[in-house]
């Protein structure tokens, strides 16, 4: 299993403002041949941004969320624009999303979801020493912001409202490196 598959052709099945659908065939090692499935989103990706307000206290947001029908408590999230970097992106959306920049950005992790079929790529940034600032953002209603101790994680990750994946990874991911250094 150390050589990868060989693309043998793509062709796009559907094409939508977010994402693009294409089928792949691929010819392993061992010869045989199929034919996948996969998402192609923006090839620069996003960023989830963990933004502490003190060295206990994330900002979380709580924001409806289509794919589930409910309002969901995460934290703040967007797409990269063309020609910006990681961190650019993630005081950007900071910004729009909670009324704060940060003067400090460190780029954690870059994560995939089911990278069986999606290309997607988000990449958990931490937003430290924050100071206000406000952008106007293209969300249809207000961003409710709740501060959420570090301390009181299990707690977060136990409610009906926090489901996100990204957002409980990246919080775990800043917890254990801020524990760290305290």
């Amino acid at each position: 299993m150390s050589r990868k598959p060989v693309i043998t052709n793509t062709e796009t099945i559907a094409h939508t403002r977010l994402f693009r659908v294409e089928r792949v065939g691929l010819r392993f090692a061992n010869g045989r041949e199929v034919s996948y499935e996969r998402l192609r989103s923006s090839p620069a990706g996003a960023v989830m941004v963990v933004p502490m307000l003190d060295d206990t206290t994330v900002l979380l947001i709580r924001e409806y969320a289509a794919g589930v029908e409910r309002y969901e408590l995460s934290l703040p999230k967007g797409r990269i624009e063309d020609g910006e970097s990681i961190v650019a992106a993630a005081n950007r959306e900071i910004m729009e999303e909670i009324g704060y920049g940060a003067r400090r950005l460190t780029h954690l992790k870059s994560v995939t979801l089911a990278p069986g079929y999606f290309s997607h790529a988000t990449h958990l940034v931490l937003a430290q020493d924050l100071y206000p600032e406000r952008l106007e953002g293209d969300e249809p209603e207000a961003i409710e912001v709740v501060p959420w101790s570090l301390d009181r994680l299990t707690e977060l990750c136990a409610r009906e409202e926090c489901t996100e994946a990204r957002s409980i990874a990246g919080l775990f991911l800043v917890r254990d490196q801020l524990a760290g250094r305290r």
